[in-house]
């Protein structure tokens, strides 16, 4: 199920890097909160490749960032800090409840992102690939490339008391930020797989352990289908 509050075309299929036809590919995400980073990092243990396109995002913003010359030139030079990196806490405020601004950010952003996460995994040599995605189904664009889809989930409630806790926001800040994301409801209909992270970390783990089996299974059966 694809669900879209972004339905702008990023690249051209010709202008992106082309997956293994082999390469078996799980889709993670969450709101935020949610703990889908937790979950990720014990998917890694098991040897499985995990990449995440908030890591590729502060690559793309940091000093030496592919972004950060077309972020100046369609920001100027106040969005960069002395460094040369992002300046984060300006850009927040600046596309703050601004639609045309955060257009203006995500169209720089957005295909740079997705080049680089179809480049990561094209070399991939994994049984599978994880995909880290905050906005998978809010953006669209990477449902093409994935095999299945997992959503981490707690009640929102939950959400911003980790979120408060992490990060200090305050309960205001949080539920802005929730409210760009899909509502719970909206993202569990759209997800094919569910972790529930209502309870401890143990909890979490032993989950994501054995849907990492399950996927090796499904990834070997794809395999033998080719």
């Amino acid at each position: 199920i694809l669900i879209s509050k972004r339905n702008r075309p990023l690249l051209s299929p010709a202008s992106l890097p082309t997956l293994p036809v082999h390469l078996w590919v799980l889709g993670l995400t969450g709101g935020i909160g949610s703990g889908k980073s937790a979950a990720a990092a014990h998917f890694a243990t098991f040897g499985i490749a995990v990449i995440d396109t908030d890591v590729i995002a502060h690559q793309l913003t940091s000093a030496e960032g592919m972004a950060m010359p077309a972020l100046e030139a369609v920001f100027g030079h106040e969005c960069r800090l002395a460094d040369g990196a992002l300046n984060r806490t300006w850009m927040r405020q600046r596309v703050f409840n601004q639609p045309e601004e955060k257009q203006k950010l995500e169209q720089v952003l957005h295909p740079l992102i997705l080049t680089q996460s179809l480049q990561q995994l094209s070399q991939v040599t994994t049984p599978y690939a994880v995909l880290v995605v905050p906005l998978l189904f809010e953006l669209g664009h990477y449902t093409p490339y994935l095999s299945r889809t997992l959503v981490v989930d707690c009640a929102e409630q939950q959400q911003i008391e980790r979120v408060q806790q992490r990060s200090g926001l305050t309960v205001e800040q949080v539920q802005a930020i929730m409210a760009n994301q899909l509502t719970r409801a909206q993202r569990l209909a759209a997800a094919q797989d569910v972790i529930d992270n209502s309870k401890d970390l143990s909890h979490l783990l032993l989950q994501v352990e054995q849907k990492h089996h399950y996927y090796l299974a499904l990834a070997k059966q794809a395999a033998s289908r080719l």
